[in-house]
């Protein structure tokens, strides 16, 4: 089983409210949507500057330490319980990027077929973004990468020859809202 993770701890400071209020929840609701119906089999939601009812379907992580950046919340994600517990890997989406559709998640999922080890990041016109899913064996890596507001980035580009980058711009535009 692969698990669906989206990243929406953050203040949003640059557009104004934590993101994961943005639409009156209708992102949030979107990324839940999109990992599962995308085949994720469960899906949490880590949440820190503004703590919400996940929707239906998902579960809540609360980052504490949110206010560290994105690193806090990869982190708590790939140490939760539900991620550690199956060797399906984890697909990591972030709230602000309310085009990427169950379409866009079942491309990265279906690229990691067969190959549970597999990284896919999902690229939008040669331009990297997310979903990017991180096969089991690579969780303890990224997390001893993570520092500030870096994700798993630091070890994707540490490590370009695992990563299998999946074209997905004819189904997203891959634009991260910062502003509104």
């Amino acid at each position: 089983m692969v698990v669906g993770a989206v990243l929406a701890a953050g203040a949003g400071r640059r557009y104004g409210k934590p993101k994961i209020l943005a639409e009156q929840g209708l992102w949030l609701d979107n990324a839940v949507h999109s990992l599962s119906a995308g085949g994720c089999g469960e899906v949490v939601v880590a949440m820190g500057a503004a703590i919400v009812t996940p929707p239906s379907g998902s579960t809540a992580i609360v980052v504490e330490d949110w206010a560290v950046g994105l690193s806090a919340s990869v982190r708590a994600v790939l140490c939760a319980p539900v991620v550690r517990a199956d060797p399906g890997g984890v697909v990591l989406h972030v709230v602000d990027m309310p085009d990427v559709t169950a379409a866009v998640v079942s491309r990265i999922v279906d690229a990691a077929a067969g190959t549970p080890e597999k990284i896919v990041r999902a690229v939008y016109h040669g331009r990297p973004g997310h979903p990017v899913r991180l096969g089991a064996g690579h969780l303890d890596g990224v997390l001893a990468s993570l520092s500030g507001d870096l994700g798993a980035a630091r070890y994707l580009r540490a490590h370009p020859e695992i990563v299998t980058w999946v074209e997905c711009g004819d189904l997203a535009s891959g634009i991260d809202r910062d502003e509104r």
